[in-house]
């Protein structure tokens, strides 16, 4: 997991109140502060990083285009990490135009009971499956899964970011907690070679 960005910096609120009065330098405080979670989140949502690069950089412009709107009650990095994944939200729709809707791909249901798949799916975290697992989920679903695991968001934050309701942050983390232990289940599946299967499953 990243270091919380949730937490304000003592000095977020008065960049952010510099940044309103037309101080670029107060803007570009911000920007280093959250500039790696920015693009972190942006590379988990997109899979590429120069796609992510983009997309930080885009955040980050608009975030300064519509920093006259922004409320310096609202912790800033929530305000920035809301605009970057609704823009990756739009680029993965984008994309979906041209391939198959992976809301589409039929997955099996998968029980609650035990201590569920995030556990083990978030400690394997360095492995480059965890992007191609990460695919498997639908915009806002890897949204909120980014949020609520590498960055520690709470519900309440993550529905404001994403403008979702609380029981539907809930219903989302639920539901791609499923699709993410059925494509781990489906990979070590693949990954056992036929002669340690068990006799009644290999193909005769």
């Amino acid at each position: 997991m990243y270091p919380r960005t949730t937490e304000r910096c003592p000095e977020e609120a008065a960049w952010a109140l510099a940044a309103q009065r037309g101080d670029v330098q107060a803007f570009t405080n911000l920007i280093t502060k959250y500039e790696r979670a920015v693009y972190n989140l942006c590379y988990r949502m997109l899979g590429n990083p120069n796609d992510a690069e983009d997309a930080a950089q885009e955040a980050f412009l608009r975030a300064y285009k519509a920093i006259d709107r922004y409320d310096p009650r609202r912790k800033f990095s929530t305000w920035v990490m809301s605009i970057a994944s609704n823009y990756c939200i739009d680029q993965l729709r984008k994309r979906r135009l041209l391939t198959l809707s992976m809301d589409d791909m039929p997955f099996l249901d998968v029980s609650d009971k035990g201590p569920g798949p995030e556990g083990a799916f978030f400690q394997q975290e360095q492995k480059q499956e965890v992007q191609a697992l990460l695919s498997h989920l639908g915009p806002k679903d890897r949204a909120a899964i980014v949020m609520r695991y590498w960055y520690d968001y709470s519900y309440d934050e993550i529905a404001e970011a994403l403008s979702l309701t609380n029981s539907a942050v809930k219903s989302r983390l639920h539901r791609a907690r499923r699709s993410l232990a059925q494509a781990m289940a489906d990979r070590e599946n693949q990954a056992v070679p036929a002669q340690h299967m068990p006799y009644e499953t290999q193909t005769l």
